[in-house]
């Protein structure tokens, strides 16, 4: 009998950033895969920074290629975080993501995230544009694992959220205890569904959570690196943004903002619909 094949795609969480091992780095996928089955084959091909275009281009043909059985897409909050992000384009990418891989015949595991801008702790007017961007995937995230069958996380919400413990020094990645906890999570959602056969992984870290110190020493060093690319990015956008936050917050007409957010999000998920017809 063939083992499992599990290929995983996304970004830096799945790569395994907040889960540094010897020789390199975790993460949930790889603690989930041995869950799986007596036997299985895991290729993680997620990599730092990959957004939405990276895995429909790049990830999606090489897992393919590896016809597995399972394959998780999580991605999308580096889109949120770029001026260039597009939510129409977005949702079409992983259309096309996981129709390809159900067609194939693999089962799909999808999960929606924390905004960014809570988890950094970013001032409101800059943190309530970036909730609604990833919000606004997420609805698509939610949308597409319908209508694709998909087993579905919701990860966005919960208590794992604000325990510190569960996250890295740098507060955008989680760090053990919290890859575990998505791991654990996974593995509950897909033995509920026959497609893990194996025991739970552990819940419990092997090392300790990290102190302040070292998220402060994070932001000191690293972190300053992450700081700057955004600033060059993302910031001018994030600002004009936050001022029209401030405008409506002022006029008592905030409710527009979350009203315009979801009139793009049914808007997307139309133009795909309708995309669909036209190829009929």
């Amino acid at each position: 009998m063939r083992p499992v094949r599990f290929v995983a795609l996304g970004d830096s969480l799945t790569e395994g950033v907040g889960d540094p091992v010897e020789g390199g780095r975790r993460g949930w996928a790889a603690l989930l895969a041995p869950s799986l089955a007596e036997s299985v084959d895991f290729t993680n091909l997620a990599l730092s920074g990959a957004q939405t275009r990276d895995v429909l281009e790049k990830q999606l043909p090489a897992a393919l290629a590896l016809r597995p059985d399972l394959v998780s897409v999580v991605i999308g909050v580096n889109d949120t975080l770029r001026c260039t992000f597009d939510l129409h384009a977005v949702a079409a990418r992983l259309d096309t993501v996981y129709g390809d891989l159900t067609r194939q015949g693999a089962a799909v595991l999808t999960a929606c995230l924390p905004d960014p801008g809570a988890m950094l702790g970013l001032p409101g007017p800059l943190a309530r544009p970036l909730a609604r961007r990833q919000r606004a995937v997420n609805d698509v995230v939610h949308a597409l694992s319908e209508r694709y069958g998909a087993l579905h996380l919701h990860a966005a919400t919960g208590a794992w959220i604000t325990d510190r413990a569960m996250w890295s020094a740098d507060r955008l990645h989680p760090g053990e205890r919290g890859h575990r906890q998505l791991a654990v999570r996974c593995h509950a959602l897909l033995a509920e569904a026959g497609l893990a056969t194996g025991p739970a992984p552990s819940p419990q870290p092997q090392r300790p959570a990290p102190t302040r110190t070292a998220s402060l020493w994070w932001l000191a060093t690293a972190g300053t690196g992450w700081v700057a690319r955004r600033c060059t990015d993302l910031l001018p956008q994030l600002l004009s943004l936050a001022a029209d936050e401030l405008h409506h917050r002022a006029r008592g007409t905030s409710a527009r903002l979350d009203l315009r957010t979801s009139a793009a999000v049914s808007a997307a998920l139309t133009a795909l619909s309708a995309g669909e017809a036209e190829a009929a």
